[in-house]
């Protein structure tokens, strides 16, 4: 194991001949297993990741045992999910998700494609959260950080300010610490399209399967972000079952998983039954033909309207109590 600075000087050297990957830089190259389950290219990262990626925020955090939630984690990357998205802020009352991970990452970290958020602005702040971070998930680099909930115009035309969040990103790219820098946003498909046009960012994480008639994310920020080589996440996906009876998960993750440009869904877990059904439905998974998929756009349209939800206002932010 080296240092980050170590690495950088290590790295100058080396560019004269190698090509150097930043995120390798820590003495031993990731060793992704997708178990035969079929993988889907996340945009420019060149990284290939199953379709389905473990969430780890309010649902995996609303279970309490502790060993129960590393048996999730291991049995998932037993069986070919290594991809685990996670943010700063997530938690429960006992203890934050990214110290969960940490407790198994710090014996299996090579073999997990690891992403987790961070939720400030703020160059130092943003520094003191990513540091936290890498100490609580017991790592030196972070494959994915991405910017934490995107909500206006206004919040992405700070983003690239001097001293914001993406020049300490920037930074931490160019020392090793981080491999891929993404944003995360469920509020306005407007600010959504800009962050993707505005920046040079390698993913996006949207919620879909929720918009109102003004908020075009399928049509808008889905397609600014695949003209530009990103690798398009989906979150939420399921959430619709929440107001609408007799929809389907299996239908809402198809949805998702059929629209152009989206490469994975992230799906959180709660017991070792969804999990299977999840492993279960992307080995036998084929894309939903155009009758299905506009079917599924009739049957969602009372939920594009529901104002009830509080993850559907404009303020929302994932968090603790998400």
């Amino acid at each position: 194991m080296i240092t980050r600075r170590e690495f950088v000087k290590t790295a100058a050297v080396a560019s004269a001949t190698a090509v150097v990957v930043p995120h390798l830089s820590l003495g031993s190259s990731p060793s992704y297993d997708a178990k035969q389950l079929p993988t889907r290219t996340l945009g420019k990262t060149g990284i290939e990741v199953p379709p389905i990626v473990i969430g780890c925020g309010s649902r995996f955090m609303a279970i309490q045992d502790e060993d129960q939630a590393l048996e999730l984690l291991e049995y998932a990357l037993d069986r070919g999910l290594y991809c685990w998205d996670t943010a700063a802020n997530y938690g429960n009352h006992e203890i934050s998700s990214e110290e969960r991970l940490g407790k198994l990452l710090k014996q299996r970290r090579k073999e997990v494609f690891l992403a987790t958020k961070v939720a400030q602005r703020d160059g130092e702040s943003a520094k003191k959260t990513i540091e936290r971070s890498l100490k609580r998930l017991q790592t030196d680099y972070i494959d994915l950080l991405q910017v934490h909930s995107i909500k206006s115009v206004e919040d992405v035309e700070t983003l690239g300010q001097k001293g914001q969040v993406l020049e300490v990103l920037h930074q931490y790219k160019e020392e090793g610490a981080i491999a891929h820098i993404g944003f995360s946003g469920h509020t306005s498909a407007e600010a959504m399209k800009k962050a993707a046009q505005m920046y040079d960012f390698d993913t996006m994480l949207i919620a879909m399967n929720h918009q109102r008639p003004e908020q075009k994310f399928e049509e808008q920020a889905v397609p600014a972000a695949g003209s530009k080589g990103m690798g398009v996440l989906a979150m939420k996906v399921i959430r619709p079952r929440e107001t609408i009876e007799n929809l389907n998960p299996r239908d809402l993750l198809g949805y998702a998983l059929s629209l152009d440009h989206i490469a994975a869904a992230v799906v959180g877990i709660d017991s070792l039954a969804i999990l299977k059904d999840n492993i279960d439905f992307i080995q036998n998974f084929s894309p939903l033909s155009a009758p299905k998929m506009e079917e599924m756009r009739v049957k969602l349209a009372p939920f594009y309207r529901n104002e009830q939800l509080a993850w559907m206002k404009p303020g929302y932010e994932d968090g603790r109590n998400a």
